[in-house]
């Protein structure tokens, strides 16, 4: 009880400290969270409600089933078609609208996809179905892109050769780097990806202060830490200042995980990707290297996929860009809700239309 106790008398110190700073400064502040996981945290806690009138928290590319285009579902919808093939998947990805159709609406005609908690469970398909080839759809972002590498290498030692990959993993920094382009984007700071970080660690976000002289603060998920990196954030913005500063330092270094990044270093190598909303972004995905190329369903397996524009009413690509909220959108919260939605930010936990 003394614990709660002291966390709401930090928190209320922490909003009345904010109150003086935008007092004295005037204006109001705008702070995008590139982590989905924040934006959950966020919502969850409603800090919304509790920060001062003038500082405004909007939501970024921070959910990777949300940024991830079209026709990489329509590929997976291909895949699960296939008689011999066995889809296995996070389950946000299975409401996901594709061009045509979702891996849901696959699956109820029959396909074989299946949910799974880790590539390891992927794994285990792969040793329990010889005669099937198990394809994994890796979708995400540097946190959860080192184990499926290690999934690969793994399969690679075992001799499992019905294991492949649709790499669909994305690199952060890119992505906000194009952000900072974006003439519809205005952001003051940033509350930079504690999970993620905790892999590549501050120094691929230095951009942020080195050229574009905006703050960030890395942050953890509880509702009082994520006030302390706001407060970083608003502090340096009131005194004109921009530095990358580290609220997460319980798990984040400087230099990020070693022996992660050599795992991703090993088996994929940079790549340009399309993300939902902000389109081809150079060096901002992963592609396996050509060693493990029998390991890639895109190389192995390679399918078909007409590339159309689906026409839609659905702004969830304005939203991931932090240049419309949510309830700008017509289609929100009336022809799209979590239970039959149109976009994926109304589909996956993390997308802030959900």
């Amino acid at each position: 009880m003394r614990g709660a106790q002291d966390t709401r008398q930090a928190a209320s110190e922490i909003v009345a400290e904010l109150r003086r700073i935008l007092a004295a400064r005037g204006g109001s502040i705008r702070i995008m969270e590139v982590c989905g996981t924040h934006t959950v945290a966020i919502f969850r806690a409603g800090l919304r409600q509790v920060l001062p009138e003038g500082i405004e928290l909007v939501s970024g590319p921070g959910c990777p089933v949300c940024v991830t285009a079209d026709d990489y579902i329509d590929a997976a919808i291909a895949y699960a078609g296939m008689a011999d093939v066995i889809i296995t998947t996070f389950g946000d990805m299975l409401k996901v609208p594709g061009t045509h159709s979702s891996l849901a609406a696959a699956q109820a005609a029959g396909a074989d996809v299946r949910i799974v908690y880790s590539p390891l469970d992927a794994l285990a398909a792969s040793r329990e179905n010889p005669e099937k080839t198990v394809v994994f759809l890796g979708v995400g972002f540097e946190t959860t892109a080192p184990t499926e590498a290690a999934a690969v290498l793994s399969a690679k030692e075992e001799g499992l050769k019905n294991f492949c990959v649709l790499s669909a993993q994305k690199l952060v920094p890119p992505a906000v780097k194009l952000l900072l382009a974006d003439p519809d984007v205005h952001v003051d700071g940033f509350l930079l990806p504690g999970h993620a970080c905790v892999v590549t660690g501050t120094r691929p976000y230095a951009f942020l202060a080195d050229e574009a002289h905006k703050p960030g603060v890395v942050a953890g998920f509880t509702p009082l830490a994520i006030l302390r990196a706001v407060w970083r954030l608003v502090r340096q913005t009131a005194a004109n200042e921009a530095r990358i500063e580290n609220e997460y330092g319980s798990v984040v270094r400087e230099e990020g995980n070693p022996a992660a990044l050599a795992i991703l270093a090993r088996v994929y190598e940079e790549t340009a990707d399309e993300w939902r909303g902000l389109g081809v972004i150079e060096r901002s995905g992963l592609r396996m290297r050509e060693a493990f190329a029998d390991f890639d369903a895109e190389r192995r397996l390679p399918v078909e996929v007409e590339r159309v524009e689906k026409k839609t009413a659905c702004r969830c690509g304005e939203v991931l860009r932090g240049a419309v909220r949510p309830t700008d959108c017509t289609l929100f919260a009336k022809a799209c809700v979590p239970t039959h939605a149109v976009g994926p930010c109304m589909v996956s936990v993390e997308g802030v239309c959900a």
